[in-house]
C-alpha cells in the first residue's frame, strides 16, 4: 500500500496468488476507494469534535490547525 503525506491511500498492491488474477485491479480499486472514504470520514469526524471542544475558547483563526 502506497499514501502520502495528506494521508492519502495512494495504491494497493494484492498478490495475485491469493485471489482470481483476473479480479486483481477492480478489488484493488474497491480496498482503495474504501479506505480513502474511511480516512476522510474519520478526518471529518476529527474536525467536528475539535469544534465542539474548542467552542467558544475563543482561539485565533489558524489555517490547518482544525
Amino acid at each position: 500500500m502506497v499514501a502520502n503525506g495528506r494521508q492519502e491511500v495512494l495504491s494497493v498492491k494484492i498478490d495475485p496468488e491469493v485471489i482470481h488474477p483476473e479480479e486483481a485491479e477492480m478489488l484493488q480499486d474497491l480496498i482503495l476507494a474504501a479506505v480513502n472514504d474511511a480516512l476522510s470520514r474519520a478526518k471529518s469526524m476529527v474536525h467536528e469534535e475539535m469544534g465542539k471542544l474548542t467552542q467558544g475558547l475563543n482561539l485565533p483563526n489558524i489555517p490547518g490547525l482544525l
